[in-house]
């Protein structure tokens, strides 16, 4: 009988059409076992990147978190670091993502609430105040203003004393799924590739610890992908930041060590495993024999993880702690790197301390008592797994090469494919919601009466005022005839060949604001323009 994946979302009786009762050793016949798997920290890497993974290192846990003012984040990021967090991961409001001032009027009522605000490098100073930079490492979920934002931490860092060459962290800075999936872009996708090149070229001379971007799957899930397409359309991506940076004249094994990606973990536990093992193994095999890697450090695909936000109910939210507890376990199983547990609330709001707390709590019970660390890869060999692995990895590849017959992937999203390609798995799994099909357990079945409701985190309306009147003061206060040579500075640099990040890193000290910086590059690259899917 010919078995065939099953996209996330399909029902029981479905998974169990597609799938046989139980598999055995002919199911993974295909396996050349040095060739397609090898040993952990061996390539393809299929089965983990170090060779003892987490006996001998722990994923990192990061608590993705920001919100109202930096004051309030500041006090959120030291009392997860006092309760175990081992990596900051900032979240940053809208207005900020897309590069503009809390004073903005396009930015009324979103000031500091889906992120941290931050306008100006006193802001940044605030935010990490008594934080030693270099120390922790940290996370930022920056895209389309990713260059100033770290511009903005590197000078916060170097008013610490401490040298860029210390320095451990990563920027986002993954403009292409804004296009597909998320839509916090500014500038036109050859203007984005160019920022983020100069980025990769800055980083491997001055920050050569720094993870220069972090390839996300994460927002192209959320947005309804199946896993397949998930793992393929980041791996596209990736792929096209790689032949930016070559076409830029930088050398492959100077900065595809310092690629990170991020990837969702969703409830399918040997589906998700598989997936992560499928894209190591991929993205090995692109970098060494597609792209012509040599470092094996350029061959590694890293990864961090988040829970799935999108599988998170409103209605029942303590149902919410086992799904994270079960995402989490498929991630660990799959050999993250890093990985962030939404808290119980985040399908009403931004997490309380408390849910935080439990959040964490989840990754350090996974980590200390469940055996999990014991073992690298400990779901290896499995012939089910084996073949689900096989089978991702062969879906992918076929997008792979659709994405290329297209011509890339700025042609593909440039027609709409891959957006398409979305739309169309996102609808059909509505469908199956509506219908019953799938089961969401508390809300289209095993319903039960509600209970009180739960505390949730609200932010006061007076951030956005506050902010606004520091903006003020820092405007009055600063010396203004510093202001427009350093943005004409980044106007020439963004007309010419030099690398922006020495002017972007100059208009901060300058403290020049967020708005100010990417409005000088707006007048030089423009906005883009979505195209219509229908």
């Amino acid at each position: 009988m010919k078995i065939g994946y099953h996209r996330q979302g399909s029902n029981a009786k479905q998974r169990k059409s597609r799938r046989k009762i139980f598999y055995r050793p002919e199911d993974a016949d295909f396996l050349d076992y040095h060739k397609d798997l090898g040993d952990p920290g061996q390539y393809p890497f299929t089965r983990g990147i170090y060779p003892e993974m987490h006996r001998t290192r722990l994923w990192t846990m990061r608590q993705y978190a920001g919100y109202a003012g930096a004051e309030e984040s500041n006090r959120r990021y030291r009392y997860l670091l006092s309760q175990g967090t081992t990596g900051l991961s900032v979240a940053f409001d809208l207005p900020t993502q897309i590069g503009l001032d809390s004073d903005h009027p396009l930015a009324a009522g979103e000031v500091g609430k889906a992120g941290v605000a931050i306008d100006s490098l006193e802001d940044m100073e605030r935010l990490f105040d008594g934080i030693p930079l270099g120390e922790v490492s940290t996370s930022m979920t920056i895209n389309a203003t990713a260059s100033i934002l770290l511009a903005l931490y590197l000078v916060v860092s170097k008013k610490q004393g401490v040298s860029w060459k210390e320095l451990r962290g990563t920027i986002q800075n993954d403009t292409l799924k804004e296009y597909i999936a998320r839509g916090t872009y500014i500038y036109p996708p050859e203007a984005s590739l160019r920022m983020i090149t100069d980025i990769f070229s800055f980083c491997h001379r001055e920050v050569p610890r720094w993870n220069t971007i972090s390839i996300s799957g994460y927002h192209i899930r959320e947005a309804g992908s199946t896993a397949a397409q998930e793992l393929a359309f980041t791996l596209a991506n990736g792929e096209t930041y790689v032949k930016a940076a070559l076409d830029a004249g930088l050398d492959i094994d100077d900065f595809a060590p310092r690629l990170s990606f991020f990837f969702n973990a969703h409830n399918n536990i040997f589906e998700e495993v598989a997936k992560f093992r499928a894209a190591r193994r991929l993205w090995a095999r692109l970098m060494r024999e597609g792209l012509g890697a040599c470092r094996q450090k350029s061959w590694m695909l890293r990864f961090h993880a988040q829970t799935g936000g999108s599988t998170l109910t409103a209605k029942q939210a303590d149902n919410n702690v086992v799904r994270v507890t079960l995402q989490a376990l498929a991630a660990v199983l799959g050999g993250a790197q890093s990985l962030h547990t939404n808290a119980k609330d985040e399908a009403l709001a931004l997490p309380t301390e408390q849910a935080a707390r439990l959040a964490l709590r989840t990754q350090q019970i996974l980590a200390y008592e469940s055996g999990l660390s014991e073992v690298a890869d400990p779901l290896g060999g499995s012939w089910y797994v084996e073949k689900l692995t096989r089978e991702l990895e062969q879906e992918a590849e076929a997008y792979l090469e659709k994405i290329r017959s297209l011509g890339g992937m700025l042609q593909a999203i440039e027609s709409g494919y891959v957006q398409k390609e979305i739309q169309e798995a996102a609808y059909q799994q509505q469908k199956r919601l509506e219908a019953g099909e799938q089961v969401v357990v508390g809300v289209n079945r095993f319903r039960s009466q509600e209970g009180p409701p739960i505390e949730i985190l609200r932010i006061d309306p007076k951030v956005e005022k506050q902010q606004a009147e520091r903006l003020k003061k820092l405007r009055k206060s600063r010396d203004s005839s510093q202001i427009q040579p350093a943005l004409d500075r980044v106007r020439q640099a963004a007309q010419g060949p030099e690398n922006l990040m020495p002017a972007i890193v100059s208009a901060v000290q300058s403290h020049a604001t967020v708005g100010e910086i990417a409005d000088a590059m707006r007048d030089v690259f423009g906005e883009y323009k979505e195209t219509v899917v229908i």
